[in-house]
């Protein structure tokens, strides 16, 4: 059964947040659920005032947060990353509902690192930012007006993953260890250049075969021991494409 204490393994990640009163309200949320990891991502002001006085307390979580350069950076080590946005978008992957999102996540967090990625207040995630989240998360809010603020956002995933963890258990899909974000993408970076070297993908014109991939292996959920597999299966195409002819 999932413990409290998981959700220690969980990241909140904020990405280029522009007003600091959302970063001190997020970090409120967030203590109020249990949750104590806050990651930022080029926040645009931070520390300020405003972030402090919109914790209301939660100044231990608004004092530990981490602030990194880039979302790569923020993912380093986790096992499962989901991205939050407010609509679908063209070639991501299938969505989920936050109590889905959530449920998921907590059977991971159970051992692993976790991460939430919310994108800035006006645009959420880039395109560029969704695509290094294994899964996409919606909050099935009313059509008619959908738009929430950031830090309501974090509230309503605080509060699915604490109920995922005090709730029914969960079982977990796999007793092996899932893939780190870190593997995942090294994996891609390994298959595209192999990709390139057999000429399956023009650099010059790559089209949407790389996002389509990730989408692809996104929902296979790779263990550690299946991205092992695949890079050797890439490792020796390379060193036969390099051996020559009869």
């Amino acid at each position: 059964m999932n413990k409290p204490e998981s959700l220690s393994n969980v990241r909140i990640v904020l990405c280029q947040t522009s007003h600091p009163g959302n970063i001190g309200a997020a970090a409120r949320a967030m203590k109020t659920m249990g949750l104590t990891q806050l990651v930022l991502v080029n926040p645009k002001k931070f520390p300020h005032p405003e972030a402090e006085a919109m914790a209301s307390g939660a100044t231990a979580v608004l004092d530990g947060a981490r602030v990194c350069d880039s979302l790569e950076q923020a993912l380093a080590g986790c096992s499962l990353v989901i991205g939050l946005s407010a609509r679908k978008r063209e070639l991501s992957h299938e969505p989920m509902t936050a109590r889905a999102a959530a449920q998921q996540a907590m059977q991971i967090a159970a051992g692993q690192q976790v991460a939430l990625v919310f994108g800035t207040e006006m645009s959420g995630l880039s395109n560029s930012e969704l695509i290094l989240c294994q899964h996409l998360a919606m909050i099935p809010a009313n059509p008619a007006y959908s738009s929430l603020n950031l830090a309501a956002s974090v509230q309503v995933l605080a509060y699915e993953l604490r109920q995922a963890v005090l709730g029914e258990p969960q079982l977990s899909g796999s007793s092996f260890p899932p893939a780190t974000h870190d593997e995942i993408e090294g994996f891609y970076a390994h298959l595209e250049r192999t990709l390139v070297e057999i000429s399956f993908l023009d650099p010059a014109m790559p089209k949407r075969l790389m996002p389509r991939l990730r989408r692809l292996f996104a929902r296979a959920r790779l263990e550690k021991e299946e991205v092992n597999i695949l890079r050797g299966i890439l490792k020796a195409i390379g060193l036969a494409g390099n051996k020559p002819a009869p």
